[in-house]
């Protein structure tokens, strides 16, 4: 009997030793499998549940435009996995004004293509802003030129994303191209987006990548500084190392694409320059505004004549062409000929005139 019940006694014991071990198995793969699941950043030892927290300090893995826009705000991407400069500063240090644009060996081409891009930005992103709010956006633009962490064109950066339909700029991608740009207004963002990138600065935004409407909050919004709030906008750069002066080195080089041409302008009867009250900034002679499509006025370059040009007429012969609501340059309607003559008094006799159709009552038409 003592011998059985050591036997059993034993038996148990190696049953509990065995529990212990398939628990302790499970325990090990469970850990692992969350360790997997867990997004990690690049160059740390701890998780993160958005690879752009902290990404001020850190460079998380490359990975393209991680978050799209959305309405009335900019996507974000991942940081470069670019290493930090040995004694490159690390902490913020306040709103610095960004460096004026510089074309660097930029061609015809790619300047009136980074002037279309840039133009309709301004439009379809801001039309609604006051002249510094589409200042603001435009220095957005160009601030992301410079940035390692986006494309090295304003083309490149206002289409970014859109062959996957994952643009960092809302208007691309949410069906706004599809309505053709008043005159008025397209006239206005041109004007704006000549003098930003002949060398214009908005330096309250300072060095700002990112924004977004007061309306909405974007994921992005915790790894970011505000520099400032213009209009419905609020304006963000990168913390640490990479929303500083000395991250955004990149010299532009030109090699602009036009992904996608925005409909021309339709009239409109209003114009919107100087409705808010604000002055349109002047615009440099060294990057003239482009004529607005489907317009007649075009301008003429300073020191040069304009040549009037005879338009031949293609009314058929025998009809005169002069409708009650428009006539030729020149020309009355017989009805309106005599309108503006001082009314006859009874008393005094109207004064002849030379040349007037006498009719049989005596009175002159």
């Amino acid at each position: 009997m003592r011998v059985a019940k050591r036997t059993v006694r034993r038996m148990i014991q190696g049953w509990l030793v065995l529990v212990a071990l398939l628990l302790a198995l499970g325990l090990i793969f469970a850990a692992r499998g969350a360790w997997h699941r867990t997004p990690r950043i690049a160059g740390t030892t701890g998780t993160s549940p958005s690879p752009v927290a902290d990404a001020g300090q850190r460079n998380p893995r490359s990975a393209p435009d991680m978050l799209p826009a959305i309405d009335g705000s900019t996507g974000t991407v991942a940081l470069p996995t670019l290493p930090i400069p040995p004694g490159a500063t690390l902490s913020d240090s306040g709103v610095v004004a960004a460096p004026p644009f510089r074309w660097g060996r930029a061609s015809a081409t790619d300047k009136a293509r980074a002037m279309q891009c840039l133009t309709a930005a301004l439009y379809y992103e801001a039309s609604g802003e006051s002249v510094d709010g589409q200042r603001a956006v435009a220095q957005v633009v160009l601030n992301r030129t410079r940035h390692p962490a986006f494309p090295g064109t304003v083309c490149g950066v206002v289409y970014q994303g859109m062959e996957r339909a994952h643009c960092q700029f809302s208007f691309v991608c949410d069906g706004a191209l599809s309505r053709p740009p008043a005159i008025s207004g397209w006239s206005r963002a041109a004007r704006i987006a000549a003098a930003a990138l002949s060398g214009g600065v908005y330096a309250p935004v300072g060095l700002a990548t990112h924004y977004h409407t007061y309306a909405v909050t974007p994921a992005w919004n915790r790894a970011m500084v505000m520099t400032d709030m213009v209009g419905a906008h609020l304006f963000h750069r990168w913390k640490g190392y990479w929303g500083t002066a000395a991250a955004m080195n990149r010299v532009y080089a030109g090699g602009e694409v036009l992904p996608i041409l925005v409909p021309p302008p339709k009239p409109d009867a209003v114009a919107q320059a100087g409705e808010d009250g604000g002055a349109l900034p002047p615009v440099s002679a060294t990057l003239p505004v482009p004529p607005v499509p489907m317009t007649s006025n075009t301008a003429t370059p300073p020191g040069t004549t304009r040549t009037p040009q005879t338009k031949a007429s293609t009314t058929p012969t025998g009809v005169t062409g002069i409708t009650e609501t428009l006539a030729r340059s020149g020309e009355i309607l017989d009805k309106w000929k005599d309108s503006g003559r001082p009314i006859e008094r009874p008393d005094r006799p109207r004064p002849e005139e030379p040349g007037a159709a006498v009719i049989g009552s005596g009175q002159r038409r």
